[in-house]
């Protein structure tokens, strides 16, 4: 059974069910295979979805039914305004782009690479030993699975030139998840109340777990190639802050890569101010050329903080990620590890090992580099009649987005909305800038969708996009 197949059979069934009256009963199974050009098992998983959704229910011996709709009472729950008072993270959770959204809807804002670029069948053996291990059965090391942080600090070491000293294992902690990582990091290494200079754009989930944490962002603006260096060593001289966070590689959202130059100069400005780095490496795995050793690879003092994480490249099932730290601060790290979370579940470690080990994971990384190369360059074709409306600002090296400005005679908003309107769901820049945003951006991702639903999503963006332009561009701007 195909879950793609039954998926787009559920998007199918939903749009017919939308216009059936509650209680109208359904074909049999047999004849929705045959009106659908499927097989009984992708029919019957796609009516599983459906039922749990609430849209469909079974009646046994009678067949399968609209489900009536319960009547809701209004809510209002008002009283908790004033006992929950205002909002720890503030404005950023409205500015989330980690949403549930209308499931027939094709996502070209999704963080996440669509499922048919996960080693699926890798994923599932690998749960299947790991269940049948003692794994499932022990708890793991504060600090992880011994085996895991050897993995993760020897694949790191791969890349530092020898005469330099590597990571082992001991500066290895295992997270649950990169995003639990980076409030561990803000915790230990800012501290609630200080500064932490930040790229402007960037991860918004960075700055919603320091928001969490307490720590005040300082922005530095950031383009397709970093930010300025010059502009890093002013911030730390203004702000008294003492750590730097940074996507030295495929920064998300804009894809920039620091050259060597840049990278070097970057720690050194590090160096003159005492201070951390942070270095984000999300993307180590959806590099589409050769790109620059990280800036843990050039630092022999243990001023970097690297943070890996496979949750995109492996399973966002599996959210385990790590991070390496040599000193006092990687024992730091481990205490608040252990305030969090106790200890990462040893289950998903063993899983997540047991796949990166996998004789087929190397093979798997080469169709990976391959399919998402295919799809940056079919996005990049089919937005490029689209200009002067959209203009994607760099190629992508590496990473799963585009970062595209929106003409001014263009209002992003608007144009989200028109495109939501045909089914296709794109989202805004401002979620990843610390401060306001100083142009109009989307963030388009080329891995989100099914490479059979990327044309047709983003012809329409580009159709929508240019339509509005010309429509500008003969009022003169006016209607904005």
């Amino acid at each position: 059974m195909n879950h793609s197949s039954s998926d787009r059979l559920a998007v199918s069934l939903r749009r017919h069910l939308a216009q059936l009256a509650p209680g109208t009963r359904l074909p049999a199974t047999r004849a929705l295979a045959a009106q659908h050009g499927v097989g009984p098992g992708t029919v019957q998983a796609a009516l599983r979805t459906l039922t749990a959704e609430g849209r469909v229910e079974t009646r046994p011996g009678d067949g399968t039914f609209v489900a009536r709709q319960r009547a809701t009472a209004p809510e209002d729950f008002s009283w908790q305004t004033s006992a929950l008072g205002p909002s720890p993270a503030g404005h950023l959770h409205r500015g989330t782009v980690l949403v549930d959204g209308a499931a027939d809807a094709m996502d070209l804002g999704e963080g996440y690479p669509d499922q048919e670029l996960y080693p699926s069948a890798l994923i599932r053996q690998a749960l299947t030993r790991a269940a049948r291990s003692e794994a499932a059965l022990t708890r793991a090391p504060v600090a992880g699975l011994s085996s895991l942080r050897r993995w993760f600090a020897q694949d790191l070491a791969s890349r530092i030139p020898a005469a330099q000293p590597a990571p082992g294992e001991r500066d290895v902690v295992i997270l649950p998840g990169s995003q639990a990582g980076l409030s561990a990091i803000f915790r230990a290494v800012v501290g609630t109340g200080n500064a932490l200079l930040v790229e402007s754009p960037t991860y918004w989930g960075a700055m919603l777990a320091a928001a969490q944490v307490g720590v005040r962002l300082i922005p530095v603006a950031s383009g397709p190639h970093g930010p300025d260096p010059e502009a890093v060593d002013a911030a730390f001289a203004s702000s008294g802050a003492h750590a730097f966070y940074a996507q030295p590689t495929f920064s998300n959202p804009h894809g920039a890569v620091w050259d060597e130059p840049r990278r070097a100069a970057m720690l050194e400005v590090a160096r003159a101010h005492g201070a951390f780095i942070v270095e984000d490496e999300w993307a180590r795995d959806f590099a589409l050329m050769d790109t620059p050793a990280p800036l843990a690879a050039q630092d022999p003092d243990g001023r970097v903080v690297h943070l890996r994480s496979l949750t995109k490249s492996v399973s966002p099932a599996l959210r385990v990620a790590a991070v390496t730290a040599r000193g006092p601060v990687r024992d730091r790290l481990v205490g608040e590890i252990a305030a969090q979370a106790m200890y990462v579940s040893p289950l998903l470690q063993a899983a997540l090992l047991d796949v990166v080990t996998a004789a087929g994971w190397p093979a798997h990384l080469k169709r990976l580099r391959r399919e998402l190369t295919q799809r940056r360059d079919l996005l990049l074709r089919l937005l490029a009649p689209a200009a002067p409306a959209l203009t994607v600002e760099s190629v992508p090296r590496g990473g799963l987005h585009a970062w595209v400005r929106v003409d001014p005679l263009v209002d992003a908003a608007e144009l989200v909305a028109r495109c939501l309107a045909r089914g296709v769901r794109v989202r805004t820049g401002e979620a990843w800038f610390p401060a306001e945003p100083p142009a109009q951006f989307l963030r388009v991702t080329f891995a989100g969708v099914s490479a059979q639903s990327l044309p047709d999503a983003a012809g329409i963006l580009a159709q929508e996009a240019r339509q509005l332009w010309a429509e500008r561009k003969e009022t003169g701007g006016i209607g904005r």
